[in-house]
């Protein structure tokens, strides 16, 4: 149960969780990580806490460097169970001087433990703490990603401790960005963004401005999940600002869900007439690609086109679910379009249409309906339909 060093007197010592495969509905294929660091100095801080279920692993890893009964302070940088789970038992443990947070971190403890006798010290942005040798700064980063949520800032080493921002959901015995696969620490950084981040982009936006205007110096991001930023923590600012603006990267995406593979040949045609335009896309069908997969994607993407057939007057309920998932993420920037096909009523394409406006994206057409199995008249107007898509997004490229 080895800690990890990060520089001189600061220490990982946190939870592997290499079994978890699902996060609230975000599928965590390559398991995760939950963070939690020690300060060795005159003042002991241990830097957020770990998942209840792993607080032993921790312990033991504190209890590597130290009597955890001799840690003095205690920084919760956000109050979500992954992370304060295992902060009861530890304050009984410790006894600590001072549980450091933000203000709505407080109420967010007092509302989850109900212990109003903690010793809570409130971290006012601007206002320092002093360990001994070093010093602790904090961020406020409310709704990045919940009310409480704030970074810690540890002056003299210039480690930045940045709760569930930076993250990635990836379970692995390596602990720093330049030991492990680039490709698949990408993957992970965009699909936690996509999943989590995306609804606050606008205040990610508003953060970065911020580090810049401050000029924050940071020699290495410290998140709460996956790998710590050291051999280059500028790549995950980077992409953070990319992603805030929602600047997709050129290709479009088909996502459907089909009854008797009718919309399928349609989806099919579709990404011809798109390729005919000179547009990479990605044909994505719901019943084999989980919803938190599927928004890694659509976050890069600059034209969503939707299909779906008509059951009962509605949609498909994997479509369903997608669109309420994706409408409570609320990408932006995108060109819509959608199709499907139907028996009966054919309310599919209008509920799809409706769908992405409420997500203000750029839809350029009424949608194309088939009643039941295509033939060639209705795939020559799905080819038209992808090279309408491909036009708007090549005149979106010349903008």
């Amino acid at each position: 149960m080895n800690p990890v060093k990060l520089t001189e007197n600061v220490y990982w010592v946190g939870a592997i969780d290499w079994d978890v495969r699902d996060f609230h509905g975000y599928s965590t294929n390559r398991g995760t990580t939950y963070n939690a660091y020690l300060i060795m100095d005159e003042k002991i801080t241990l830097i957020d806490c770990v998942k209840k279920s792993l607080q032993s692993d921790m312990v033991a890893r504190i209890s590597e460097i130290i009597d955890p009964a001799k840690i003095d302070y205690i920084v919760v940088n956000h109050v979500e169970m992954d992370h304060s789970g295992s902060l009861p038992d530890m304050v009984k443990m410790i006894n600590p001087e001072k549980i450091i947070c933000s203000k709505m971190g407080e109420k967010a403890l007092l509302e989850h433990f109900h212990q109003k006798d903690w010793p809570y010290e409130i971290a006012k942005p601007g206002e320092d703490i002093s360990l001994g040798a070093k010093t602790l700064s904090f961020l406020e980063t409310r709704m990045l990603h919940w009310p409480d949520s704030m970074f810690t800032y540890l002056v003299e080493d210039q480690i930045l401790f940045s709760s569930d921002a930076f993250g990635q959901h990836l379970a692995t015995s390596e602990r720093f960005d330049d030991e492990v696969d680039q490709a698949v620490l990408l993957e992970e950084l965009t699909k936690y963004y996509a999943n989590i981040l995306t609804l606050y982009s606008p205040l990610v936006k508003k953060l970065i401005a911020k580090v810049k205007e401050i000029n924050l110096q940071i020699k290495m991001i410290a998140p709460d999940h996956g790998v710590i930023w050291r051999g280059n923590p500028g790549m995950a600012l980077e992409y953070y600002d990319k992603w805030s603006q929602h600047k997709g990267d050129g290709y479009a995406m088909i996502i459907y869900d089909t009854m008797w593979h009718s919309t399928e040949k349609m989806a099919k045609r579709i990404g011809a007439g798109l390729q005919s335009e000179g547009i990479s896309f990605k044909l994505v069908n719901l019943r084999y690609n989980h919803r938190s997969d599927v928004m890694r994607d659509v976050l890069n993407a600059s034209a969503i086109v939707l299909g779906c057939p008509t059951l009962n007057n509605g949609l498909l309920p994997r479509m369903a679910g997608f669109l309420m998932y994706m409408r409570g993420l609320k990408p932006t920037n995108k060109i819509g379009a959608a199709f499907g096909s139907f028996g009966w009523s054919g309310e599919s394409v209008k509920l799809l249409n409706e769908a992405m406006a409420v997500m203000k994206f750029d839809v350029i057409d009424d949608g194309l309906k088939v009643k039941y199995v295509p033939e060639d008249k209705d795939y020559a107007h799905c080819i038209e339909l992808g090279k309408k898509v491909g036009q708007a997004l090549n005149a979106k490229r010349a903008e």
